[in-house]
């Protein structure tokens, strides 16, 4: 654990992983649009491939920020797309706390499970999971589990939910509604 503690408070190397990790998290959303959206509607992979370049020199945390969301309200506006499922699975934009959709519960539920085992692997091979690299430390959050998480939630998260829609295996009767906020039932 003491390189991992070295590594966060390493001005040069925790960003330097940061930047690589958001860089891989761009990189990897492209290809689940490339392949489910048609030719004429593909439009904002060269904005990915380029916003992918600005994360690898990214100066701070901020402007690494400012890169990924970017990224994400672009990667988000081709996944709406590619979902079926008509009305119960319009998506505007990735929204949680509370989730306000449906397809946002499901990226919010399957993200946690990634996360939980991320943070259970992380403490089996000797690293403090709650001691990140791009997410900074808060009580009760595994911050190196969400940096890892970054990377996997588009081929791992993503596709798991696209599949789950797109194979009529969710319906609404698998969704509450509560005060402006939908979650998913036990079952």
């Amino acid at each position: 654990r003491l390189p991992q503690c070295r590594a966060h408070d390493s001005p040069e190397k925790s960003p330097a992983i940061g930047r690589r990790m958001i860089d891989g998290k761009i990189k990897n959303c492209r290809p689940l649009i490339r392949r489910h959206l048609p030719d004429d509607q593909k439009t904002g992979l060269s904005e990915l491939a380029e916003l992918a370049k600005r994360a690898e020199l990214a100066a701070s945390a901020e402007t690494l920020l400012g890169i990924e969301g970017n990224a994400a309200k672009i990667y988000f506006g081709g996944f709406s797309k590619i979902l079926k499922g008509g009305d119960l699975f319009s998506f505007e934009n990735r929204n949680r706390r509370p989730p306000t959709d449906p397809v946002n519960a499901i990226l919010s539920f399957v993200y946690a499970l990634l996360v939980k085992d991320l943070t259970i692997i992380l403490q089996a091979v000797g690293f403090d999971p709650m001691l990140g690299l791009f997410h900074r430390p808060r009580y009760g959050r595994p911050s190196l589990a969400l940096d890892l998480a970054e990377e996997f939630r588009p081929l791992i998260g993503d596709s798991t939910v696209l599949a789950l829609i797109n194979n009529g295996e969710v319906q609404a009767k698998d969704f509450i509604h509560r005060v402006g906020s939908i979650s998913l039932t036990d079952a």
